[in-house]
């Protein structure tokens, strides 16, 4: 059965582009996408630009030679890489585990009290303080006191410099990732008999592993290019590691360290060491959205 109106007519219902508010729309919806477009383009000048610099000079033996002494051509980043590397896991070994177990306390056993809101409140304030506040930190605490076996500078250093730095990442991730398991999970296992602890570590926390590990990648990815917290804790050194109590280089430092030099050797390794380093982070961050997009599968 059907009703018709003679007053109705289907020709109402078809969009009217000369229409002052479709006209409006269409304008306002035109300065959104320049405005997302001019967003977009400092980092696709910046990626093209390391790379037509930096892409130039890359060849295999670069990743397993020194540095060469100022003035001299040749030699690779062979040690920045392993020291950003080493630098890099000593920051995980640190951050990870505090990251994670504040983010499982302030989701599954804070109940909102006065601590968990203090807590949350430090977290947001941390995530904004400028890393070389980190480094002058982690200089004043472990340095200049060399309490690491009597060492000043070294990787451990750099690491803990750089765990601060990804605390706040890992610890918000953490929280939200786990505020998004369905609470039917945890009644569930609280119904047959499981303790709080048990139903976080054998359901909550295992539903919750994909916006965790995404949460650490994006850490990583932000810690792993910065300069002014390494040259106050790892500084560095132009031979490869010796130990994890020692100076070592890292590839942001040889990139701050090689451009304000006035040798083409050294700036054209700089722009090697940006290019890698920009691939580096660029991966990570492809990583942890591959990650991201796999949870929600």
């Amino acid at each position: 059965m059907t009703f018709s109106s003679p007053n109705f007519s289907t020709t109402s219902l078809h969009r009217k582009p000369g229409l002052l508010r479709n006209r409006a729309n269409a304008a306002m919806t035109a300065v959104a996408a320049t405005f997302a477009t001019i967003a977009v383009l400092p980092l696709i000048f910046v990626i093209a630009y390391v790379l037509i610099k930096g892409i130039t000079v890359l060849s295999p033996s670069i990743f397993f030679e020194l540095p060469p002494p100022p003035g001299l051509d040749g030699g690779g980043i062979g040690n920045a890489l392993i020291g950003t590397l080493v630098v890099t896991l000593i920051s995980c070994v640190f951050a990870v585990p505090v990251g994670v177990g504040g983010g499982i306390y302030l989701a599954e056993f804070s109940q909102g009290n006065k601590f968990a809101e203090f807590v949350r409140f430090g977290t947001n304030v941390l995530a904004g303080v400028p890393s070389i506040i980190a480094g002058v930190f982690i200089y004043g605490l472990v340095v200049s006191t060399r309490v690491l076996f009597g060492n000043s500078y070294s990787a451990v250093a750099g690491g803990l410099a750089l765990a601060v730095l990804m605390l706040p990442t890992i610890i918000k991730t953490t929280d939200e990732g786990l505020k998004l398991v369905p609470q039917e999970l945890r009644w569930g296992a609280l119904g047959v008999g499981a303790s709080t602890f048990v139903t976080t570590m054998k359901v909550v926390l295992p539903a919750a592993v994909a916006p965790i590990a995404t949460g650490v990648v994006l850490a990583i990815a932000r810690s792993a290019g910065e300069t002014a917290p390494l040259i106050f804790t790892a500084l560095f050194s132009p031979f490869w590691p010796e130990g994890i109590f020692k100076p070592l280089a890292t590839m942001s430092v040889l990139i701050f360290n090689f451009a304000i030099m006035p040798y083409e050797a050294q700036i054209t390794l700089a722009w090697a060491a940006s290019f890698v380093l920009v691939v580096m982070i660029l991966g990570m961050n492809i990583f942890a959205r591959w990650i991201s997009g796999f949870a929600q599968r």
